[in-house]
């Protein structure tokens, strides 16, 4: 199946499952394409995917979701749905929230970090290409020497954390694999033919996977935690949240669902409503293969496409 197709799929069952109302106008907008065409993918996403599951609603003029309907081509979480809602310039403003109740929903932008386009394609070129990148970086950790010499580097991933981008790197001054905040290199990055010394292969916690257990504060109530498990999709029984994540990416995992790592016990229970019950290894699953949890990493290394 081609790329636009799925995207197309993904886009019906989006606005299937989140509005209940589907046209060939949020096709025709999203994707530019006519109406004929949009009638031609619905249709063959319901005669291909969907069955009876999507039908058409001739008091909604539109096609609505039956009971037995199930996402094929998108997760069917909300995320994906607000998503949409925030691309004010893209695919959001043609969605009938935003068109009919434009107050009805309100995204808050992450705070916007300044970063250098040319620090970015060198980054990726360098990575890309298995080189090593020199340049100016200023580190929280140390104040730089008076003759502020520029750090070699060897990047493998850009990763975005939920919070801000960062570049995972070998980095030759603390032999290492380190993170790296894009917005805090200063000045230019050169790229430098020098061969990168080491590479994500042998990155040993970012590819390296471990098992991460949350649960609700045992400090709260019963009944509390029943709705913190429900709140943050837990296994109703267990009230147990299990994600696999990269070992360099755990921090942010944890900064991301809010949890106190150490737990801090001078802090009210009802201001630390998940907290971490384990952290396991799982040694058989070091590929790149295994989805993480959510943190949106982008490999870069091995020949552009």
């Amino acid at each position: 199946m081609r790329v636009d197709q799925k995207l197309r799929y993904r886009l019906i069952e989006i606005i299937a499952l989140w509005e209940g109302r589907l046209t060939t106008n949020h096709l025709c907008e999203a994707f530019d394409i006519g109406r004929q065409q949009a009638s031609k993918d619905i249709n063959t996403y319901i005669r291909e995917s969907a069955g009876s599951s999507l039908e058409y609603d001739r008091s909604l003029k539109g096609y609505r979701p039956a009971a037995g309907f199930t996402p094929r081509f998108c997760k069917g979480h909300v995320d994906e749905y607000l998503q949409l809602l925030a691309r004010h310039d893209d695919l959001g403003d043609m969605l009938s929230l935003t068109s009919l109740q434009p107050d009805a929903t309100h995204f808050m932008e992450p705070p916007s970090r300044f970063v250098s386009a040319q620090v970015v394609r060198t980054l990726i070129q360098a990575a890309r290409q298995g080189l090593t990148v020199e340049g100016h970086y200023d580190s929280l950790a140390a104040e730089p020497p008076a003759d502020d010499p520029g750090r070699l580097l060897a990047p493998h991933t850009l990763v975005y954390n939920g919070f801000r981008w960062h570049v995972r790197a070998w980095c030759e001054k603390n032999q290492g694999f380190r993170d790296f905040v894009i917005s805090r290199f200063r000045g230019d990055l050169s790229l430098e033919p020098r061969k990168a010394a080491k590479t994500r292969e042998e990155d040993q916690a970012w590819n390296r996977l471990v098992e991460v257990r949350l649960i609700p504060n045992p400090r709260l109530a019963k009944r509390q935690r029943e709705i913190i498990a429900r709140d943050f999709g837990m296994d109703p029984a267990s009230l147990c949240r299990s994600e696999r994540v990269r070992q360099a990416l755990l921090p942010y995992y944890l900064k991301r669902w809010d949890v106190s790592e150490p737990y801090n016990h001078a802090l009210p229970a009802e201001h630390q409503h998940l907290v971490l019950d384990a952290i396991e290894q799982n040694p058989q699953d070091q590929s790149d293969g295994v989805a993480t949890a959510p943190q949106l990493a982008v490999p870069i290394s091995g020949p552009p496409g």
